[in-house]
Order: structure tokens, then C-alpha cells, then sequence
């Protein structure tokens, strides 16, 4: 029997239409936590926007989000703006456009803390 190879980043992509460019700009460390509306949707194991608002019932960052349910960062970043776009989520940039290059530094270190921990 021969080796299938690498998984497909075909399914990853079929959950975005194909889209790589989501509606609004996401930074990888842009807290994403879901909404009462999004709290109130059914959730259903089959849809991968459900499974994104299931898994930021607490705040998560996009990398997060990326790496939890194993696709590129830009399918996390479309699902995630589909779904802002929705009201199911909100965005939230940790870092205003002033803050200072220690401030992006450690958010950064922090990030990857919180990634390597996955």
C-alpha cells in the first residue's frame, strides 16, 4: 500500500469557497470571542464557522483559531471576518496603531507562548 502523502489543504479551503482573502484585515493577534447571537446558533459538528464560534466561547487569538482547528491562517482569518461580518463574533485588536515596539514585541512573545502550548 503506498503513502498517501501530506493531508489536503483542499477541505481547509472548501470552507471558505476558496476564498484567501477575507472581507476585513485580521491581525494574528486579534482576540476573537464569540456573541450572545452566536452563542444562541445550534451548534452543528459539520460547519466549520460552528465550530469556530464554539471554540472562542472564550476569547482566542487568530492564530489561535488557526492552529485549534488546523488550517492556514488565512482560511482562519476568512471564517473569522464571515463571522464578524455575521455579528456571531466580535475582533478585538490588543494593540492600538501607537503602541510602541516593546508593546508589539511582548505580544508577540506572547502569542507564541500561547501557541506553543497547543
Amino acid at each position: 500500500m503506498s503513502d498517501p502523502g501530506p493531508p489536503s489543504l483542499a477541505r481547509p479551503y472548501a470552507w471558505t469557497e476558496g476564498r484567501t482573502r477575507p472581507a476585513v484585515e485580521l491581525a494574528i493577534e486579534a482576540l476573537v470571542e464569540t456573541t450572545a447571537e452566536g452563542r444562541s446558533v445550534p451548534f452543528n459538528r459539520a460547519s466549520p464557522q460552528s465550530m469556530v464560534t464554539q471554540l472562542c466561547l472564550q476569547p482566542r487569538s487568530l492564530a489561535e483559531v488557526a492552529a485549534y482547528l488546523a488550517v492556514p491562517l488565512q482560511v482562519a482569518r476568512v471564517l473569522v471576518a464571515d463571522l464578524l461580518g455575521s455579528g456571531w463574533v466580535i475582533v478585538r485588536d490588543t494593540l492600538s496603531d501607537n503602541a510602541s515596539w516593546d508593546e508589539r514585541h511582548d505580544l508577540l512573545e506572547r502569542v507564541l507562548g500561547g501557541l506553543r502550548t497547543l
